[in-house]
């Protein structure tokens, strides 16, 4: 019965294995609802944020900032949100291969790259793969604090006002449902005007106290921060979202493996039953002759 030692030993390992997925389905499920209950609250800031900034881009005549003004695109900064832990399914990976799709097309039309990462598991890739880091920002933790990410995000604007970068996007995965996270890259600097532009063309300007340079250079500062921080809790939720269903998925598989287990055991337990039968028959047949 040596193999069925080994087969119960087998089953002892994977139930461990299923009771600590299951666990961290349950932490997962508990952090996913906090998570989108934070991501619900800070959209409709966000989207106000993105009628003003995009009216005040396209409405102000007076002064020109230079995150409104486009120019030649030679380099492109990417800000790129991923999680600091795994075990999330291929959240970041999917994240990460559409990125490398997208960035071997820039390069192919001769255009350069450079990154800002935000989690550990972007920054660990792209140094992987040699990418250019200017910038990083880890262990944020499951409730991030928009603190935690100005100094990365000054590093590319400055670097964009400096012209060393002449087009910042954000590469981060959008949460549709527990189910479904979508990969995500938009154009942060410079500022693309509103849908709703045509209609605002024809309202007057605002009225800036103390003055349009002051407004706007803390505005719009802000309000890239408010972008980015938006993007790290979409994908935070996308994480808890994910790691849920890796960590279901895992506990099924587990439940499947230990029945398999289970019935390769009951077969080798009667089949050892089976030969000791028939060894004791064959010794009693024998003892008779």
């Amino acid at each position: 019965m040596a193999g069925a030692k080994e087969i119960r030993t087998k089953i002892a390992s994977v139930k461990s294995t299923q009771k600590i997925t299951r666990a961290m389905e349950m932490v997962a499920a508990a952090k996913m609802r906090k998570a989108q209950d934070r991501m619900l609250a800070t959209r409709p800031y966000t989207e106000k944020m993105k009628q003003v900034v995009g009216h005040i881009a396209l409405a102000n005549p007076e002064y020109k900032h230079p995150f409104v003004v486009s120019r030649e695109v030679r380099k492109i900064g990417y800000i790129v949100i991923s999680s600091d832990r795994g075990l999330c399914g291929g959240l970041n990976t999917n994240l990460f291969r559409f990125l490398v799709k997208e960035i071997k097309a820039l390069q192919k039309d001769g255009k350069e790259v450079a990154f800002c990462t935000v989690g550990n598991k972007a920054l660990g890739f792209f140094r992987r793969v040699g990418g250019q880091v200017m910038a990083q920002a880890t262990h944020l933790g499951d409730a991030p604090r928009v603190e935690a990410l100005v100094g990365t995000v000054k590093v590319m604007l400055d670097a964009y006002i400096n012209g060393e970068v002449d087009e910042i996007r954000l590469a981060y995965n959008t949460f549709v449902n527990t189910m479904t996270q979508q990969n995500t890259v938009s154009q942060l600097v410079p500022l693309k005007a509103g849908e709703d532009a045509d209609s605002l063309c024809r309202h007057w300007d605002y009225i800036y106290e103390p003055g349009a340079q002051e407004v706007m250079d803390d505005l719009l500062v802000r309000y890239i921060e408010s972008l980015v921080y938006q993007a790290v809790v979409e994908n935070g939720a996308c994480e808890q979202s994910a790691r849920m269903v890796a960590m279901k998925s895992a506990t099924d598989n587990a439940g499947d493996l230990i029945s398999e287990l289970k019935l390769i055991y009951n077969k080798a337990r009667q089949a050892a039953i089976t030969q000791e039968i028939s060894e004791i028959v064959g010794g009693a047949a024998a003892v008779a002759a």
